[in-house]
């Protein structure tokens, strides 16, 4: 126990000075610092190059060739380096200077879901700037979202991870805790708002995603079903290289259960990942290629 907590200090220290660095930078330069860091993941450290490298290729099959799916490849690490850097920068966006960065699209489709007597469960993926997202929409809809977070590994990380979070007025549900704070969430009227396409193994339902079977998350369809909230899905484009971003909120889906529990999570989990599926294809170089997505389903 002892050498894990030497360990977790010898990764946060280094972290924090280094972040301590990068917030003494304009907000434009430091973002863009995290696209270098991307270019050298990618160029340089080759770091999970080779499963993104086998994502894209699955998911896209001949679409492109070999050089246009690696340019896709460091692409995506570099707009991933930026997501990292504007979330470590985040602090400099308070009170309410996000929204000088971020626009919202289709904006009445959430305000129809989210707000006293509403509710609903939320559901995104690693695409774009998805922390900056979170914070948008906590500023634009305040006391009305809530984060579903895992716990890291490195408790000193995590804690760091979710004050930030809660600067920005982002409720904080606990993994562990979920089943009772969600439905108390949604309940108040709240968004739940839930990450659900990296591979989620035995426990996940096996849905289609570009052609091939994935074994995604079943939490949000299943709470929707069980509290019988509408699912919302929305998306954050970066606009070309720069800090400024729209996010696009897509008409909710209407929840209603047909007795087939199983049945109704695989489906409802499916037109959720579709709609995933549709952005990833029109901007490729904005989602998470560097997660082994199929390691259930199809051998890496």
């Amino acid at each position: 126990m002892a050498r894990h907590r030497i360990k977790h200090y010898l990764e946060y220290i280094p972290m924090m000075i280094t972040l301590s660095v990068v917030r003494l930078l304009p907000y434009r330069m430091g973002v863009s610092f995290g696209a270098f860091l991307g270019w050298v993941a990618w160029s340089i450290l080759g770091i999970r190059k080779k499963v993104a490298l086998k994502n894209l290729k699955l998911c896209f099959k001949e679409e492109y060739s070999d050089t246009e799916l690696k340019k896709i490849g460091l692409e995506s690490y570099k707009n991933f380096g930026r997501s990292v850097l504007e979330y470590a920068l985040i602090p400099k966006l308070r009170d309410g200077k996000i929204m000088k960065f971020v626009e919202i699209k289709n904006r009445e489709n959430f305000d129809e879901v989210i707000g006293e007597g509403k509710g609903t469960i939320g559901v995104t993926g690693h695409f774009g700037s998805w922390e900056v997202m979170g914070a948008a929409l906590s500023y634009t809809w305040s006391g009305y979202v809530d984060f579903l977070v895992g716990e890291q590994h490195n408790l000193l990380v995590d804690n760091m991870m979710n004050k930030h979070r809660r600067m920005m007025g982002i409720g904080i549900i606990k993994l562990g805790v979920a089943a009772r704070g969600i439905l108390q969430s949604v309940k108040a009227g709240k968004m739940v708002a839930m990450l659900s396409d990296q591979d989620a193994r035995e426990d996940g339902v096996v849905v289609d995603f570009f052609g091939n079977p994935a074994s995604t998350p079943k939490g949000p369809a299943a709470f929707a079903l069980k509290t019988g909230k509408p699912l919302s899905s929305g998306y954050m484009i970066r606009k070309g290289s720069s800090i400024y971003h729209e996010f696009i909120c897509m008409p909710s889906i209407p929840v209603q259960s047909t007795g087939n529990r199983e049945e109704d999570i695989r489906n409802y989990t499916q037109k959720y990942t579709k709609i995933l599926e549709g952005f990833v294809r029109e901007y490729p170089d904005h989602w998470f290629w560097a997660h082994r997505k199929f390691k259930s389903t199809i051998e890496y």
